[in-house]
């Protein structure tokens, strides 16, 4: 059973995943796997899903974590997290659109969205990853 100890650690082995999945529905949209690309995307949605979950989860009951390193690696520490939030909120609703445009065969307009929409996903998985490894294992409260 997890605990909400447990939680930061499934959070950044899902946005691991989530950052996969894109990569590989990247490279099946650009090898034209249209089958092969949906299923990846799909699944990294529903991986990034269930990181929203468990992220809100962990909060509830853990409240914020504080970051305590000094020195070089705090400013880029929140130069990091304040980029991977602002991208994380804004790119909700064009993952919707594309996602919908996907779903009714749009597949000109969901390529011109997808252009911009899924590099700023992947910084935020990628993203997600660094700063759980910052602040749990490089650079751990002391």
């Amino acid at each position: 059973m997890l605990t909400p100890n447990d939680l930061p650690t499934l959070n950044a082995v899902l946005n691991s995943l989530s950052a996969a999945f894109l990569i590989t529905g990247f490279v099946y949209i650009k090898k034209n796997r249209r089958d092969a690309h949906k299923r990846s995307m799909l699944t990294a949605f529903t991986i990034s899903a269930l990181f929203l979950i468990s992220y809100v989860i962990y909060h509830y009951t853990a409240g914020a974590t504080t970051f305590t390193a000094e020195g070089w690696i705090r400013p880029v520490y929140f130069a990091i997290l304040i980029s991977h939030t602002i991208l994380a909120i804004v790119i909700l609703p064009p993952i919707f659109i594309l996602l919908y445009r996907a779903w009714k065969q749009q597949y000109a307009r969901h390529a011109k969205l997808a252009r911009w929409t899924f590099p700023a996903w992947l910084y935020v998985s990628v993203t997600g990853v660094i700063i759980y490894l910052i602040l749990y294992h490089w650079f751990p409260p002391v």
